[in-house]
């Protein structure tokens, strides 16, 4: 012991706070740059010998970070931030992830956070409402596309057993139906899980799932374990959503568990001039959406509905003596029992305020705006000489090729673009070919933004 009070951890700290805050809102007024050149060895000097048996000033540590760090990450909220998945978080939606932190809210069970889990639950409403779920529909916030896969396809799998025991049939190996374009989470959760999956190949340039692709995959491959589909609203390569009509009618028809992953392109449902597309989701038995992605919320939130959620908790739900308290109310589906977690912060809150506070039409404005922006991105390529489209976009994503240009040549181009502030922009594949890759999030990019990327092209 060291005779210090062993609370001085948790006194309030005026200065520290005010320290903080000045840094806070000097980050929401910025324009936020790309950043994120840093070097390793520079790093690792700041940071050796900075944590410390009896600690620094505050003031120290943030001039560390601030001056040796920050610089170094990639700002995925920058308006020139066109790689993997970028994130735009509304100020109001950040601000009030700092109340979720600051007031330690976590959202286990309706017993602990009654207020924070009606809020969460209102915000989760305007989704499934966006979808065309039922009003019986119900869902958790969980912390990403990955973890709402994995606990949707545990719900799929322990149904179909049940139903498959109940039948009289064999405990065999099952296996789900998947596009050969779906998310790289899914092959993970079904390797988590036990299951195999059917790949589905899709055609050469449109890579979508449709009834045609459905029709071969029944006609040629093994389909007799399979006991679940999943279907893919905007695919994280290309932005592709697919035939959600002809998906639901194969599982329908079949008795399988249709699952929708939406994780970036869920929020196209709220533009009018591509929700077309995701005609047949409401028929999903279960979706994922990631907030933080395209319903501009803060890094970690993702949105998992259930169909039947009292199917989710029937597997979900831990039971552990201390735990009984929690379930004592049957009608309540808690937080903790619509997935494979227990304790988890009230990470909806954020989403919920910035609804409330800018309205569905700001959302709706800004979805459409990335809509467009990828249309015009797509018009310039075609003018340009050199460069051609590989497919059309559906949402927000562009992928185009450089004729002549090999992998390394479009590294090199993403490297120029970063060192000069310009943008970042990551290549990806198409079919086995390397490709540019553009993905439009933030309602802040402009035309003039996209053109003054594309002219480094020339």
């Amino acid at each position: 012991m060291t005779g210090l009070p062993a609370d001085r951890m948790h006194t309030f700290d005026p200065e520290m706070t005010s320290l903080i805050l000045e840094y806070v809102r000097d980050r929401l007024e910025m324009n936020a740059p790309v950043d994120g050149l840093g070097d390793r060895a520079d790093i690792q000097v700041a940071l050796d010998g900075l944590i410390t048996d009896q600690g620094r000033p505050a003031a120290e540590v943030l001039s560390v970070y601030i001056d040796s760090l920050a610089d170094t990450i990639l700002s995925a909220d920058s308006p020139r931030y066109f790689a993997f998945i970028p994130a735009a978080p509304t100020k109001a939606a950040l601000l009030f992830d700092m109340v979720v932190s600051a007031a330690s809210l976590q959202a286990c069970s309706w017993l602990e956070a009654a207020g924070a889990v009606a809020a969460e639950n209102q915000a989760l409403r305007v989704l499934m409402d966006a979808a065309g779920l039922p009003q019986t529909a119900g869902g958790v916030f969980v912390s990403g596309g990955s973890a709402g896969n994995l606990s949707a396809l545990v719900v799929a799998r322990d149904r179909a057993r049940a139903q498959r025991l109940a039948n009289g049939l064999a405990d065999t190996r099952l296996a789900v139906l998947v596009s050969d374009q779906a998310h790289s989470s899914i092959a993970s959760a079904l390797n988590i899980l036990g299951m195999d999956a059917v790949v589905v190949a899709t055609d050469a340039r449109d890579g979508r799932l449709d009834r045609a692709a459905l029709e071969r995959a029944m006609a040629c491959l093994d389909v007799s374990n399979v006991v679940a589909v999943v279907a893919t609203a905007g695919t994280t390569n290309a932005g592709i959503v697919d035939d959600m009509q002809a998906i639901a009618d194969c599982a329908h028809d079949r008795q399988w568990w249709m699952h929708v992953d939406a994780a970036y392109g869920g929020a196209g449902l709220l533009a009018a001039s591509v929700a077309w597309r995701y005609d047949g989701i409401e028929r999903a038995d279960s979706i994922v959406t990631d907030p933080h992605k395209w319903w501009f919320a803060p890094y970690d939130c993702a949105a998992l509905m259930y169909r039947q959620p009292h199917l989710a908790r029937a597997i979900h739900a831990q039971d552990a003596s201390y735990l009984d308290v929690i379930h004592e109310v049957d009608t309540d589906f808690n937080p903790s029992d619509l997935a494979y977690h227990l304790t988890r912060r009230a990470r909806g809150l954020a989403l919920w305020f910035s609804l409330a506070v800018n309205g569905l039409d700001a959302y709706r404005d800004a979805v459409e705006h990335s809509v467009h922006l990828a249309q015009y991105a797509a018009q310039r390529i075609e003018e340009h000489p050199d460069l051609e489209l590989v497919r059309e976009p559906e949402l927000s994503v562009v992928l185009f090729r450089r004729r002549g240009w090999e992998l390394a040549d479009y590294a090199r181009w993403s490297r120029a673009l970063l060192e000069s502030q310009t943008a970042f922009v990551a290549h990806s594949s198409w079919r086995g070919e390397p490709v540019a890759r553009l993905v439009f999030l933030h309602p802040s990019t402009t035309q003039e933004v996209v053109d003054q990327m594309l002219q480094t092209l020339r």
